[in-house]
Order: structure tokens, then sequence, then C-alpha cells
């Protein structure tokens, strides 16, 4: 299995969002906060908000890019409305 995921952090005013994917959710958020995942995830404490199954990798990196191209559906997420 595989996971698209979008983590959250504040930063003083703005939340910030990273979008990402994984075959190990649990481990990967452990891997962001203790600042050994991706270079613009560290320093910072993440909290996952959402996140989608995908049985094969090519289809979850296409959601990816498609979640990191679509700032709208990252707001919704983010605000928590229903998508």
């Amino acid at each position: 299995m595989y996971y698209v995921y979008l983590i959250i952090t504040k930063n003083k005013k703005r939340t910030i969002s990273y979008v990402g994917y994984t075959n190990n959710l649990v481990n990967r958020i452990d891997l962001h906060n203790s600042s050994k995942g991706a270079k613009f995830t560290k320093g910072r404490k993440w909290k996952l908000i959402y996140y989608k199954k995908f049985s094969k990798k090519s289809i979850a990196m296409k959601e990816e890019y498609k979640l990191k191209k679509n700032y709208k559906l990252r707001k919704k997420i983010k605000l928590g409305l229903k998508i």
C-alpha cells in the first residue's frame, strides 16, 4: 500500500503545508518530525491532517502531484471542508 499525505505546521501567523507519498505513513511522519525527512520539513513539528491509500505506487505518485499543484484543494483540506 502507498499513501499520499498532507501535513501542516504553524509558522508565526501562517499555516504551512507539505504533500508527500510513502509506503509507511507512521515512519514517514516520524522522519519529518525528527528533521530527517524532506529538506523543506526540517526543524518544524508537523501534524498529519489528511491521507489517502492507494494500491500502486504509480497511482499514488500521480495523486501526490495533483495535490501538490492544487492549492485550492489543499486549502479546503486545511480548513476541514469536505472534498
